[in-house]
């Protein structure tokens, strides 16, 4: 047995929900999607018990990156989120695509095999991350072992749900719901929350402050146009950080919507001429997002090893304190006056770790000039005036493929960088992921949506 069928082994006793005998209506699924999100919002509101009785023991400071990538919330039960199950599906993934394990993902077998080991490999990640969080407050270890289980049970609830979804009894998938619930949520905040700034009377929501200063007839210019940044709580929501998120929503949705088409024509019937698009953003936000669990996770280890290896390996802790000083985004646009240094490494980090994330990505997902080549060509398909050969085809593709990849990973990488500087709403990467998640959802619901309104399309098909 290799290491594979032992992660699967574990994730054959973790509990799984049964396959619906038939798939639900689109409305029902969709009431079980808005339930699933609400069962996310209650388990990443409510504190971890005993939290509340120790107001002075504050657990691992967590970044806003860490929030978005992850949908998770320090103390709450949702303390893990989705890292687990994010974190595990990358790794198999990654070295099934690199071919370091044998996996073919077409087939039901293996592709069983890669859903049961995904969720052992969770579990155990789930274990150890659920530990370190439980560990940094410093309480007995009762309590600590009482946080360690409500970690462990709020992190399976979310990789049950996800799985759920998955299983036809939601749309979509749980991760990028969960995802999506999280940036929502932070951009309900920074817009309306009535919450007081620490000890001052200022509101932190963009909204009730604007009221509360023309009231007063006091406004303060810098939060207005900058945001202003205050230690331990963040950058406060501006006015330049909601115009901006409307700007960058818009340039996404249009980018969505962008297509290269590529000529080709059927084999059989080499007189009728079709197209093939590829979408203008080829990897869509894949390589923002693996950047930022790379970010997340050397965060939340500096963090870590802040707490319990300053003494026992200070070197450690101080490569680990200097890398994450880099990699932590911009707070306002004022920094790039006082600290152009650190912005200038951060967004040189960001564009070349995406560049060099969105190549390996389609190399590994299958979507490379090589794979397409062989797809198309397994279609019936050929591209008019060429030969019907898997080399040649793959150099002509390569010549979209390649440019695409490198263009798109490089606006994902600048849009996110501009969010940043910009302190929009939700964050950069945040507002690529969710304008990302809720495109591919509508496109769902519209596929469904069609589906029910002519059920001979599933013959069509072969739905059943």
């Amino acid at each position: 047995m290799n290491w594979l069928d032992a992660f699967a082994k574990i994730g054959d006793y973790f509990p799984s929900p049964p396959k619906p005998a038939r798939k639900p209506d689109l409305k029902r699924r969709l009431i079980y999607t808005v339930l699933a999100l609400i069962v996310y919002y209650m388990l990443a509101s409510t504190l971890a018990f005993p939290l509340a009785a120790y107001p002075n023991a504050t657990g691992v400071p967590l970044p806003q990156i860490v929030s978005v990538i992850f949908a998770s919330t320090r103390g709450s039960i949702a303390q893990l989120g989705i890292g687990p199950l994010v974190t595990a599906g990358l790794i198999i993934q990654i070295l099934a695509g690199a071919k370091i394990i044998d996996l073919d993902l077409t087939d039901p077998s293996d592709r069983k095999l890669f859903t049961q080991a995904e969720k052992g490999l969770a579990v155990l990640i789930a274990a150890v991350e659920g530990f370190g969080f439980a560990l940094y407050y410093r309480l007995n270890i009762f309590i600590t072992l009482a946080l360690f289980l409500q970690f462990m049970v709020g992190a399976f609830i979310l990789i049950i749900l996800d799985e759920a979804i998955q299983k036809g009894y939601g749309i979509g998938s749980g991760v990028s719901l969960f995802i999506l619930g999280g940036v929502a949520r932070r951009i309900v905040v920074d817009m309306f929350s009535p919450l007081k700034v620490g000890n001052s009377n200022e509101l932190f929501g963009f909204f009730p402050y604007l009221v509360q200063s023309l009231q007063g007839g006091v406004v303060d210019f810098e939060r207005l146009i900058y945001g202003r940044y205050i230690p331990g709580i963040g950058t406060l929501p501006s006015l330049t950080g909601l115009i901006a998120l409307f700007i960058l929503v818009s340039i996404l949705v249009y980018l969505q919507q962008m297509k290269v088409n590529i000529p080709v024509t059927m084999q059989r019937l080499p007189g009728i001429k079709s197209k093939v698009p590829l979408q203008f953003l080829y990897v869509t936000n894949i390589p923002i997002l693996l950047v930022g669990i790379v970010f997340s996770d050397l965060i939340l280890f500096n963090n870590l090893a802040s707490a319990y290896l300053a003494a026992k390996a200070p070197w450690l802790a101080n490569a680990l304190r200097t890398m994450v000083y880099y990699m932590a985004p911009p707070r306002t646009m004022l920094e790039l006056l006082y600290n152009p240094v650190r912005i200038a490494v951060y967004s040189a980090l960001l564009i070349g770790l995406s560049l060099l994330f969105g190549l390996m990505w389609i190399e590994v997902a299958g979507l490379g000039p090589e794979a397409q080549a062989e797809n198309l060509i397994k279609s019936g398909l050929q591209m008019p005036g060429h030969r019907r050969s898997p080399k040649l085809l793959q150099n002509v593709l390569a010549r979209y493929i390649y440019p695409l990849t490198i263009l798109s990973s490089l606006i994902v990488a600048v849009i996110a960088l501009v969010g940043y500087l910009f302190n929009v709403y939700g964050s950069g990467m945040g507002i690529l992921l969710a304008v990302g998640i809720v495109y591919q959802l509508y496109m769902q619901i519209a596929y469904e949506r069609a589906l029910e309104t002519y059920p001979l399309l599933k013959r069509l098909i072969g739905e059943k």
